[in-house]
Protein backbone atom coordinates (compact mmCIF):
# COMPACT_ATOMS: atom_id res chain seq x y z
CA UNK A 1 0.00 0.00 0.00
CA UNK A 2 1.30 3.08 -1.05
CA UNK A 3 1.17 6.26 0.95
CA UNK A 4 1.50 9.80 -0.37
CA UNK A 5 1.99 12.28 2.30
CA UNK A 6 1.81 15.84 1.14
CA UNK A 7 2.95 17.97 4.03
CA UNK A 8 4.64 21.12 4.91
CA UNK A 9 7.02 22.22 7.61
CA UNK A 10 5.14 25.36 8.61
CA UNK A 11 2.02 23.87 8.96
CA UNK A 12 0.60 23.41 12.83
CA UNK A 13 -2.45 21.68 11.17
CA UNK A 14 0.29 18.88 9.74
CA UNK A 15 2.24 19.08 12.97
CA UNK A 16 -0.81 18.19 15.42
CA UNK A 17 -1.75 15.34 12.94
CA UNK A 18 1.66 13.37 13.85
CA UNK A 19 -0.06 11.49 16.78
CA UNK A 20 -2.86 9.97 14.63
CA UNK A 21 0.28 9.40 12.20
CA UNK A 22 1.43 7.78 14.72
CA UNK A 23 -0.96 5.30 15.36
CA UNK A 24 -1.30 4.67 11.25
CA UNK A 25 2.21 3.72 11.37
CA UNK A 26 1.81 1.19 14.35
CA UNK A 27 -1.40 -0.31 13.46
CA UNK A 28 0.15 -1.26 9.85
CA UNK A 29 3.98 -0.87 9.88
CA UNK A 30 5.90 -1.80 7.18
CA UNK A 31 3.34 -2.62 5.08
CA UNK A 32 2.83 1.31 4.44
CA UNK A 33 5.43 2.50 1.95
CA UNK A 34 5.24 6.37 2.81
CA UNK A 35 6.48 8.94 0.31
CA UNK A 36 6.48 12.26 1.75
CA UNK A 37 5.71 15.02 -1.35
CA UNK A 38 6.46 19.15 0.36
CA UNK A 39 3.71 21.76 -0.41
CA UNK A 40 5.97 24.74 -0.57
CA UNK A 41 3.51 26.73 1.29
CA UNK A 42 5.00 29.87 0.75
CA UNK A 43 7.75 30.64 -1.73
CA UNK A 44 8.82 34.20 0.33
CA UNK A 45 8.10 35.98 4.03
CA UNK A 46 6.50 38.76 1.70
CA UNK A 47 3.63 36.21 0.47
CA UNK A 48 2.38 35.44 4.32
CA UNK A 49 2.44 38.85 5.14
CA UNK A 50 0.92 40.15 1.77
CA UNK A 51 -2.49 37.25 3.44
CA UNK A 52 -1.66 39.35 6.49
CA UNK A 53 -0.26 36.95 8.42
CA UNK A 54 1.92 37.98 11.09
CA UNK A 55 4.17 36.62 14.15
CA UNK A 56 1.78 37.75 16.80
CA UNK A 57 -1.74 36.62 15.02
CA UNK A 58 0.94 33.03 14.51
CA UNK A 59 1.74 32.32 17.85
CA UNK A 60 -2.38 33.17 19.07
CA UNK A 61 -3.01 30.69 16.60
CA UNK A 62 -0.42 28.21 17.57
CA UNK A 63 -2.07 28.57 21.14
CA UNK A 64 -5.30 27.13 20.05
CA UNK A 65 -3.83 24.40 18.68
CA UNK A 66 -1.80 23.22 21.59
CA UNK A 67 -4.80 23.35 23.89
CA UNK A 68 -7.17 21.40 21.45
CA UNK A 69 -4.65 18.32 20.10
CA UNK A 70 -1.89 18.59 22.88
CA UNK A 71 1.73 18.66 20.18
CA UNK A 72 4.41 20.46 22.21
CA UNK A 73 4.06 24.66 21.36
CA UNK A 74 6.93 27.06 22.97
CA UNK A 75 4.73 29.87 21.91
CA UNK A 76 7.90 31.85 21.19
CA UNK A 77 7.23 34.72 19.08
CA UNK A 78 9.30 34.70 15.85
CA UNK A 79 11.31 38.19 14.55
CA UNK A 80 9.55 37.97 11.31
CA UNK A 81 7.53 35.64 9.44
CA UNK A 82 9.39 33.47 7.12
CA UNK A 83 9.22 31.66 3.57
CA UNK A 84 9.00 27.69 3.66
CA UNK A 85 10.65 27.07 0.57
CA UNK A 86 14.51 27.08 1.68
CA UNK A 87 13.08 24.43 4.69
CA UNK A 88 11.02 22.29 2.12
CA UNK A 89 14.23 21.57 -0.49
CA UNK A 90 16.49 20.57 2.89
CA UNK A 91 13.74 17.75 3.78
CA UNK A 92 13.83 16.90 -0.32
CA UNK A 93 18.02 16.73 -0.31
CA UNK A 94 17.73 14.53 3.10
CA UNK A 95 14.83 12.29 1.31
CA UNK A 96 17.02 12.08 -2.11
CA UNK A 97 20.03 10.91 0.40
CA UNK A 98 17.96 8.34 2.55
CA UNK A 99 14.31 8.52 2.07
CA UNK A 100 13.77 6.61 5.32
CA UNK A 101 15.38 9.57 7.42
CA UNK A 102 12.71 12.35 5.30
CA UNK A 103 9.64 11.98 8.35
CA UNK A 104 12.61 12.48 10.56
CA UNK A 105 13.66 15.59 8.74
CA UNK A 106 10.01 16.84 8.55
CA UNK A 107 9.65 15.92 12.43
CA UNK A 108 12.51 17.68 13.67
CA UNK A 109 11.88 20.82 11.09
CA UNK A 110 8.27 21.39 13.00
CA UNK A 111 9.97 21.17 16.16
CA UNK A 112 12.29 24.09 15.05
CA UNK A 113 9.00 25.63 13.61
CA UNK A 114 6.65 25.50 16.67
CA UNK A 115 8.59 25.37 19.64
CA UNK A 116 11.56 27.59 18.56
CA UNK A 117 11.94 31.40 17.42
CA UNK A 118 13.83 30.38 14.60
CA UNK A 119 12.95 30.70 11.36
CA UNK A 120 12.46 28.37 8.10
CA UNK A 121 14.27 30.67 5.63
CA UNK A 122 17.75 30.79 7.81
CA UNK A 123 20.15 28.38 6.68
CA UNK A 124 21.50 28.13 9.98
CA UNK A 125 18.66 27.45 11.94
CA UNK A 126 17.74 24.41 9.46
CA UNK A 127 21.19 23.26 10.08
CA UNK A 128 20.91 23.13 13.28
CA UNK A 129 17.63 21.64 13.59
CA UNK A 130 18.76 18.86 11.53
CA UNK A 131 22.06 18.63 13.22
CA UNK A 132 20.70 16.57 16.08
CA UNK A 133 18.88 14.08 14.27
CA UNK A 134 20.66 10.67 13.83
CA UNK A 135 21.38 9.24 10.34
CA UNK A 136 21.05 12.75 8.69
CA UNK A 137 23.91 14.73 7.61
CA UNK A 138 22.66 18.05 7.77
CA UNK A 139 25.50 20.27 6.36
CA UNK A 140 25.37 18.00 3.01
CA UNK A 141 21.49 18.72 3.49
CA UNK A 142 21.53 23.00 3.61
CA UNK A 143 24.56 23.13 1.35
CA UNK A 144 22.63 21.34 -1.52
CA UNK A 145 19.38 23.12 -0.92
CA UNK A 146 20.11 25.73 -3.85
CA UNK A 147 21.77 22.46 -6.47
CA UNK A 148 19.80 22.26 -9.53
CA UNK A 149 18.40 18.84 -9.15
CA UNK A 150 16.91 19.65 -5.70
CA UNK A 151 15.36 23.04 -6.84
CA UNK A 152 13.87 21.14 -9.89
CA UNK A 153 12.19 18.17 -7.39
CA UNK A 154 10.80 21.01 -5.35
CA UNK A 155 9.29 22.14 -8.38
CA UNK A 156 7.71 18.74 -9.10
CA UNK A 157 6.76 18.00 -5.62
CA UNK A 158 5.26 21.71 -5.89
CA UNK A 159 3.28 20.66 -8.95
CA UNK A 160 1.85 17.63 -7.52
CA UNK A 161 0.38 19.04 -4.48
CA UNK A 162 -1.03 21.51 -7.20
CA UNK A 163 -3.26 19.04 -9.34
CA UNK A 164 -5.85 18.20 -6.39
CA UNK A 165 -8.73 19.72 -8.58
CA UNK A 166 -11.57 17.10 -9.58
CA UNK A 167 -10.42 15.26 -6.02
CA UNK A 168 -12.42 14.42 -3.67
CA UNK A 169 -10.63 16.56 -1.50
CA UNK A 170 -12.72 19.74 -3.13
CA UNK A 171 -16.40 17.97 -2.05
CA UNK A 172 -15.09 17.81 1.50
CA UNK A 173 -13.71 21.63 1.02
CA UNK A 174 -9.99 20.35 2.08
CA UNK A 175 -8.55 22.15 -0.44
CA UNK A 176 -6.82 25.38 -1.05
CA UNK A 177 -6.28 27.65 -3.97
CA UNK A 178 -4.10 30.20 -1.97
CA UNK A 179 -1.87 30.50 -4.96
CA UNK A 180 -3.92 29.80 -7.71
CA UNK A 181 -4.02 26.17 -8.08
CA UNK A 182 -6.24 23.72 -6.30
CA UNK A 183 -3.65 22.25 -4.21
CA UNK A 184 -3.66 19.19 -1.84
CA UNK A 185 -3.61 20.72 2.46
CA UNK A 186 -1.36 19.66 4.53
CA UNK A 187 -1.13 16.87 5.85
CA UNK A 188 -3.28 14.98 2.87
CA UNK A 189 -2.80 11.32 2.82
CA UNK A 190 -3.63 9.47 -0.80
CA UNK A 191 -3.71 5.69 -0.49
CA UNK A 192 -2.85 3.87 -3.16
CA UNK A 193 -3.19 0.17 -4.14
CA UNK A 194 -3.79 -2.05 -7.59
CA UNK A 195 -4.90 1.19 -9.37
CA UNK A 196 -7.38 2.06 -7.06
CA UNK A 197 -6.79 4.77 -4.66
CA UNK A 198 -8.59 6.94 -1.92
CA UNK A 199 -8.06 11.05 -1.13
CA UNK A 200 -8.22 11.69 2.46
CA UNK A 201 -7.84 15.53 2.48
CA UNK A 202 -6.10 17.61 4.70
CA UNK A 203 -6.45 17.12 8.75
CA UNK A 204 -8.37 13.91 9.24
CA UNK A 205 -9.22 11.54 12.19
CA UNK A 206 -7.60 8.34 12.44
CA UNK A 207 -10.89 6.40 11.98
CA UNK A 208 -10.92 7.87 8.30
CA UNK A 209 -7.41 6.79 7.73
CA UNK A 210 -8.33 3.20 9.30
CA UNK A 211 -11.87 3.24 6.90
CA UNK A 212 -9.99 3.98 3.81
CA UNK A 213 -7.76 1.05 4.55
CA UNK A 214 -10.33 -1.01 5.09
CA UNK A 215 -11.78 -0.95 2.07
CA UNK A 216 -8.63 -0.79 -0.36
CA UNK A 217 -6.46 -3.65 1.64
CA UNK A 218 -8.98 -5.67 3.97
CA UNK A 219 -5.89 -8.18 3.91
CA UNK A 220 -3.59 -5.84 5.54
CA UNK A 221 -2.90 -7.04 9.39
CA UNK A 222 -4.24 -4.13 11.74
CA UNK A 223 -1.79 -4.64 14.75
CA UNK A 224 -3.64 -4.12 18.21
CA UNK A 225 -1.86 -0.92 20.58
CA UNK A 226 0.75 -1.47 22.32
CA UNK A 227 0.82 -3.03 25.60
CA UNK A 228 2.10 -0.30 27.70
CA UNK A 229 4.04 3.24 26.59
CA UNK A 230 7.50 1.43 26.90
CA UNK A 231 6.65 -0.79 24.10
CA UNK A 232 5.45 2.58 21.94
CA UNK A 233 8.93 4.21 22.98
CA UNK A 234 10.54 1.05 21.68
CA UNK A 235 9.04 1.37 18.37
CA UNK A 236 9.87 5.01 17.66
CA UNK A 237 13.89 5.44 18.36
CA UNK A 238 13.79 9.03 17.29
CA UNK A 239 11.06 9.55 20.20
CA UNK A 240 7.22 10.47 20.93
CA UNK A 241 5.67 13.54 22.38
CA UNK A 242 2.95 12.90 25.41
CA UNK A 243 -0.01 13.32 22.66
CA UNK A 244 1.47 10.93 20.35
CA UNK A 245 2.13 7.97 23.11
CA UNK A 246 -1.21 8.48 24.13
CA UNK A 247 -2.32 8.23 20.52
CA UNK A 248 -0.69 5.46 20.45
CA UNK A 249 -2.24 3.55 23.86
CA UNK A 250 -5.83 3.82 22.91
CA UNK A 251 -7.29 0.19 23.35
CA UNK A 252 -9.44 0.54 20.81
CA UNK A 253 -11.12 3.18 18.30
CA UNK A 254 -13.77 3.93 20.54
CA UNK A 255 -11.57 5.18 22.81
CA UNK A 256 -10.08 8.91 23.37
CA UNK A 257 -6.27 9.49 23.88
CA UNK A 258 -5.73 9.97 27.40
CA UNK A 259 -2.78 12.34 27.68
CA UNK A 260 -2.62 12.48 31.40
CA UNK A 261 -2.77 8.72 31.85
CA UNK A 262 0.38 8.56 29.02
CA UNK A 263 2.62 10.85 31.09
CA UNK A 264 2.02 9.71 34.63
CA UNK A 265 2.68 6.06 32.96
CA UNK A 266 5.89 8.36 31.04
CA UNK A 267 7.04 9.58 33.86
CA UNK A 268 7.07 6.45 35.85
CA UNK A 269 9.79 4.55 32.87
CA UNK A 270 11.77 8.01 33.35
CA UNK A 271 11.54 7.40 37.32
CA UNK A 272 12.80 3.61 36.72
CA UNK A 273 15.51 4.50 34.57
CA UNK A 274 13.78 3.53 31.11
CA UNK A 275 13.40 6.91 29.24
CA UNK A 276 14.78 9.88 29.12
CA UNK A 277 12.34 13.26 29.04
CA UNK A 278 13.86 16.10 27.13
CA UNK A 279 11.61 19.32 27.43
CA UNK A 280 9.89 21.18 24.49
CA UNK A 281 7.51 23.51 24.56
CA UNK A 282 4.63 22.79 27.39
CA UNK A 283 5.68 19.18 26.79
CA UNK A 284 8.67 16.87 25.90
CA UNK A 285 10.28 14.40 23.74
CA UNK A 286 10.34 10.45 25.44
CA UNK A 287 12.84 8.37 24.50
CA UNK A 288 13.67 4.73 25.41
CA UNK A 289 16.64 5.24 27.65
CA UNK A 290 20.21 4.18 26.74
CA UNK A 291 22.39 2.15 28.62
Amino acid sequence: MRVQHFSDPACPWAYSARPTHARLRWRFGHQLEWELVVIGLSETAERYEARGYTPSRQVASQRVFRDRFGMPFALRLKPRMAGTARACRAIIAVRERDPARVDAALRALQLMQFTTDHLLDEDAHLRDALAGVPGIDADAAVARIDDADVVARYESDKARARSAEGTSIQAQNRHSTSDGPVRYTAPSLVFARNGASVVAGGFQPFEAYDLALAHLAPDLERRPAPQDAASALAAFPDGLTTAEVASLLRPNDLVDADRAAAEAELLALVAAGEATREPVGQDAIWRVATP
